[in-house]
């Protein structure tokens, strides 16, 4: 009976598992609950343990119109790994900094997690999120000093190339045209297999003529990409797709334009033909491609949940430099881009000595000025020019105090960078975690560390500081130097981008459809901490789980705890998985 019993129940705790990994709903809109997701979320709360730890928040409505709030942790395990950890999303009766301070509080206490160990906070831009005086961040700073915000690098880089398409009227037109130019070309299934089939004929008959090789990620079958409103780095994706199916989107314009029944269809094709073929298009075209690529490998990086704050401030260094670099000698490269492929594609190139209208309204409408004037001046240095600007005035906190003292601790080139004195005083910014006693050591540890770790082949090419902590645990050198290694926990810790909670919202879409628009907020909340954190999920093992549900309440049949070893209990539960007569109504109860 019981060995009949457990065989059931862990046959439909095998079908659970499926279902919550897929996302999947379970009985249409009317869902139970489900205990598996505790489990989980008490590994990860084990996992922290008394390790300090970051808060990373954002919010977000689902299918049903409710306002919820994702919650992600951030801290380093015991191996040194930097892990970010999906907590719960909440169900909150408004987006007020102080309706997400309570329902933050509220989790921490549902939890058994404190404010005092709390060492940093990533939001976006909000003023509810940043305000100075009534955001979520001033009001935590009231009760844990320590808990430092970091702006969320991701957004901040959004909001630079938003600034540049909105600020300047060339390329604000550019991308409407763009926008234009992908919506028609993909409005219909009939249009899109149109576009794939004129690309592929393309691509086979330059491969015949050897013009291109094919190869592993090479002329594969493709089609125009569309570009996201929140997500920049979806336009470069959009621009390079449109460089390289340039011919075959002219000809499927074309075919609108001889197949539109409507004259209002008709100019639209027209003129985005016409616009597609102007040296001013192609020109922005190569522009923008070349200055988003510049941006995309920083904007890649910043989604990766095991980023650190460190390696992000050097990568935004990096494109700043590269932008300035490309201010200055980047002018000749567009030029040769923009006349090269304007030849391939049969386009008027312009002398740039000629003479040219000014548009607009004004006084400088009318006016004659040079093509160079035009194109060098008011497009390329101004859009460069703004792009710079706008890096400088919303990566502040690169030139903070605190993440100058953290930059210190970076391995890169033999610890180039490292400054006993800034270390020193870093730890004056977290005096709740190096007492009176660790300053009187701190200062020979340090050195200590720096001779030690330079003069060792095993750390000498290391190029992170996420990389670093986990060379130092298994060497077990952070037992040697406590104190070093805490400072690295506290830089690994500062969140730098907010790119795991935006998925958690990508998966809520998943979970919550608009056919599961019912489902309650525990459950909803349930299930995505079993989708989410999969890894977790998959290690927990179904006895544990057993042992749980026969604890909630008496059972007609009690279980005991598993005596065997766990091949064998598997081998035994399989044997008699095979004889089971399975009873809709009862398993239901379960």
């Amino acid at each position: 009976m019981e060995i009949d019993y457990r065989t059931r129940l862990t046959a439909m705790l095998d079908v659970t598992r499926f279902l919550l990994k897929q996302g999947l709903p379970f009985r249409g809109h009317d869902e139970s609950t489900s205990s598996s997701n505790r489990e989980i979320t008490l590994a990860i709360i084990n996992d922290i343990g008394d390790k300090f730890f970051s808060l990373m928040v954002d919010e977000a409505r689902d299918s049903s119109v409710k306002e919820h709030m994702g919650v992600v942790l951030r801290y380093v395990n015991k191996k040194g790994c930097v892990i970010e950890r999906f907590l719960a999303v909440v169900h909150v009766p408004d987006t007020s900094s102080h309706s997400l301070k309570m329902a933050i509080d509220a989790l921490f206490v549902q939890h058994g997690l404190s404010l005092s160990r709390l060492r940093g906070q990533g939001y976006d831009g909000a003023s509810n999120m940043r305000g100075e005086f009534n955001g979520l961040k001033s009001l935590i700073l009231q009760e844990s000093p320590f808990a430092m915000y970091v702006h969320c690098f991701s957004h901040q880089l959004q909001l630079v190339l938003v600034v540049v398409a909105h600020d300047n009227f060339t390329v604000s037109e550019f991308f409407g045209y763009i926008t234009m130019i992908v919506n028609i070309s993909g409005a219909s299934c009939k249009r899109r297999d149109q576009l794939r089939k004129i690309q592929h004929d393309k691509i086979i008959a330059e491969l015949e003529s050897g013009e291109i090789t094919s190869g592993k990620g090479k002329n594969q079958e493709t089609s125009l990409a569309r570009p996201g409103d929140t997500r920049w780095g979806s336009h470069y994706l959009t621009l390079l797709r449109l460089c390289s199916m340039w011919s075959s989107v002219i000809e499927v314009l074309g075919n609108v334009y001889d197949d539109a029944s409507y004259s209002a269809n008709k100019g639209v094709a027209a003129g985005l033909i016409e616009k597609m073929e102007s040296y001013q298009f192609v020109f922005v075209l190569h522009l923008m491609k070349y200055i988003l690529g510049i941006t995309n490998e920083l904007s890649l990086s910043l989604q990766q949940g095991d980023q650190n704050i460190v390696q992000a401030m050097s990568l935004v260094r990096s494109v700043k430099c590269r932008l300035q670099d490309f201010r200055e000698d980047g002018w000749q490269i567009i030029l040769e881009q923009v006349n090269t492929f304007c030849e391939l594609n049969m386009i008027s190139i312009l002398d740039m000595e000629d003479n040219m209208l000014t548009r607009g309204h004004g006084r400088r409408r009318g006016q004659l000025i040079t093509n160079f004037h035009h194109y060098r001046v008011e497009i390329f240095c101004q859009v460069v020019d703004l792009i710079i600007q706008e890096m400088n005035n919303r990566f502040t906190e690169v030139s903070t105090e605190l993440l100058g003292c953290i930059s210190c601790l970076h391995p890169r080139n033999s610890f180039s960078q490292f400054d006993v004195h800034k270390l020193i005083h870093l730890a004056d910014f977290y005096p709740e975690d190096f007492c009176g006693t660790d300053y009187l050591f701190l200062e020979q540890q340090l050195m200590s560390y720096f001779y030690n770790l330079r003069d060792d082949p095993y750390f000498s090419s290391i190029d992170d500081l996420g990389i670093l902590a986990q060379k130092l645990v298994e060497t077990e050198k952070h037992l040697v130097f406590p104190l070093v290694y805490r400072m690295i926990e506290l830089a690994l810790v500062l969140p730098v981008a907010t790119a795991s909670v935006e998925r958690v919202f990508s998966a809520m879409k998943t979970v919550k459809t608009d056919l599961r628009n019912r489902m309650g907020d525990e459950w909803m909340n349930d299930s995505l901490v079993v989708y989410i954190e999969k890894d977790i999920f998959s290690t927990i093992e179904n006895e544990q789980i057993l042992q749980h549900f026969q604890q909630m309440q008496s059972r007609r049949i009690q279980l005991p705890p598993l005596v065997p070893t766990r091949q064998s209990s598997q081998t035994s539960v399989m044997e008699n998985r095979s004889s089971i007569k399975w009873d809709k109504g009862k398993a239901l109860e379960f």
